[in-house]
């Protein structure tokens, strides 16, 4: 049976991803970790351990204690946080990853989940259906990290051998957990404002539009790929992932169905030109031929669920 650790357990997809993981493997085979006890749920979920990503030794004692043959490293500080810290993004971003990737180098584990993101694009990247192939010239801190760690891992699986997959997730959002300093975060925070308040003011402008992902098909997607034959993927750098594309005036429109007073207004802060600078949809023909990958949630079905889930959370 596989072991895994999981590396940033308590973020947003990591605590979902952790969960998933233990439903899949069982509780005694996924051991979560982080650098605090930030999210009570997860470390009292199941087996946890405190772990730096930054730290080399911290990692490797993880590995070695609990005989660890996977690590999903989901550590990393979003796009804008980084842009307020860029140096710590920078060095949390880059040292983990290679830390990760030295342990499967010197045949400590065996298989890295590494994350990438759509911030990999940029101003100059053809906006519709984006290819997988195409210019990156990414203009913020965070989307400068995730493609220099796509080469590296690229250059991990061809000069070594190591068995890193990746996929470059678009905007996710999530019923469970809060975001984490992410320039798509309106995505989720207006959810919470239409029951709290029936209003929000959103940070980009009405007709930002931006690929999106319901937080279970990014889960599905994860595992379908780390479970997926290692020859029959093409690629390892990272792979294009999609699944709906809206803006903020089409996602206002669609609360209203459910809540008919709510209103919107805009604002736009410092997150509306890295906004500016990403795709608007997203081709993910390679993820759908090398390991079947389909979505399940529209942006009807996800606002019927986002709503219903957190009105129940919050009663």
């Amino acid at each position: 049976m596989s072991k895994i650790l999981i590396i940033g357990a308590c973020g947003q997809i990591g605590s979902e991803l952790t969960y998933k993981l233990r439903d899949i493997h069982g509780h005694d085979n996924v051991i979560a970790s982080d650098i605090s006890y930030n999210n009570l749920d997860v470390v009292n979920s199941g087996i946890f351990e405190i772990v730096d990503a930054q730290d080399y030794a911290s990692i490797l004692i993880c590995v070695e204690k609990h005989q660890i043959d996977t690590i999903y490293l989901m550590a990393a500080m979003l796009s804008a946080t980084g842009e307020k810290y860029p140096m710590k993004a920078w060095d949390l971003n880059m040292n983990s990853l290679f830390h990760v990737l030295n342990l499967a180098k010197a045949k400590f584990i065996k298989k890295v989940f590494w994350p990438s993101s759509i911030a990999v694009f940029g101003p100059t990247t053809p906006k519709d259906q984006t290819p997988q192939y195409t210019i990156m010239e990414p203009t913020t801190v965070y989307g400068i990290t995730k493609q220099v760690g796509e080469r590296w891992c690229q250059y991990y699986f061809e000069k070594y051998g190591v068995d890193v997959r990746s996929i470059r997730y678009p905007g996710i959002i999530s019923w469970k957990t809060l975001p984490g300093g992410g320039t798509t975060d309106y995505a989720v925070e207006i959810y919470h404002k239409a029951l709290s308040d029936g209003a929000y003011e959103s940070f980009l402008s009405e007709e930002t539009e931006l690929p999106m992902m319901f937080m279970d098909d990014a889960i599905d997607a994860t595992v379908k790929l780390m479970q997926a034959p290692a020859d029959k993927l093409t690629i390892r750098s990272s792979y294009n992932l999609a699944a709906m594309s809206f803006t903020p005036k089409e996602i206002a429109s669609e609360i209203k169905k459910h809540i008919k007073n709510f209103n919107i207004t805009y604002n736009p802060d410092f997150r509306q030109q890295i906004a500016d600078s990403w795709p608007k949809s997203i081709d993910d023909s390679y993820a759908r031929n090398d390991w079947n990958w389909k979505h399940q949630f529209d942006l009807e079905l996800m606002t019927k669920e986002m709503l219903t889930q957190l009105a129940k959370k919050e009663a």
